[in-house]
């Protein structure tokens, strides 16, 4: 397989990368926010809220490696404060990294993609209300509604659009909670599992929607949150 990989240094983007690694047949295009110092696979620096740097990356990819049979998006932040205290830079700082990337990879994939699975990253408290989520929430519920359009648009095409929402994942994105010991005790009482998640559990499910195997999924939202969104 084919795959282009966008915010591959996070969490997750780690461990996908790990991973994927291990089969060889897989050829892997990198994106970082910033340039790494080695890497084995093809690898290349991309602001993922440009949508210029976007498409080039995607038209990079298809010069490099042929057909592209999957895009990944990972890119994220997470700013936790009511809204009546967020400010306007951190608002479109928010859309830009979470939404804004997420549509110019639906975007740059419409025009030069065919017979390609995209994965596309959302976050639990889009489905569930928790306080001081309002400028996460709001986003990347965004990315959702675009998911299910994006999967009936591009159905002609033979592209498959899906997102996953994670709940509290032990990444560095998460640290402010999971390096605060009453925080982190508050957010497991909340969970049906009793304990956060860990990155192979999302990385296990980009694996899944990736393969060609499972081409009849498309449009979803999977939330894997240690029932989070789902229990009481």
């Amino acid at each position: 397989m084919n795959i282009l990989i966008i915010g591959a240094a996070g969490g997750i983007g780690t461990e996908l990368v790990s991973s994927l690694s291990l089969d060889n047949t897989h050829n892997l295009l990198l994106g970082f926010h910033n340039e790494p110092t080695t890497s084995e696979h093809n690898s290349t620096k991309i602001d993922a809220s440009n949508f210029d740097e976007v498409e080039n990356f995607v038209k990079t990819g298809v010069e490099r490696l042929g057909n592209i049979d999957a895009v990944v998006n990972l890119p994220g932040n997470l700013i936790l404060k009511p809204a009546h205290l967020a400010s306007e830079s951190e608002f479109y700082e928010t859309i830009n990294v979470n939404l804004k990337s997420a549509f110019g990879v639906v975007r740059a994939a419409g025009k030069y993609l065919n017979n390609c699975s995209i994965v596309l990253m959302s976050t639990a408290a889009a489905s569930i209300g928790l306080s001081n989520h309002e400028l996460i929430a709001s986003a990347k519920a965004g990315v959702e509604g675009l998911t299910k359009s994006a999967a009936k648009t591009y159905a002609r095409k033979n592209i498959r659009v899906n997102t996953i929402s994670p709940g509290l994942v032990n990444t560095p994105l998460a640290k402010k909670i999971t390096e605060n010991p009453i925080v982190l005790k508050a957010s497991i009482k909340m969970l049906a599992s009793d304990k956060i998640g860990e990155p192979k559990q999302i990385s296990n499910m980009i694996e899944f929607l990736i393969s060609s195997e499972n081409d009849w999924i498309t449009g979803q939202n999977f939330i894997i949150d240690g029932g989070l969104s789902s229990t009481k």
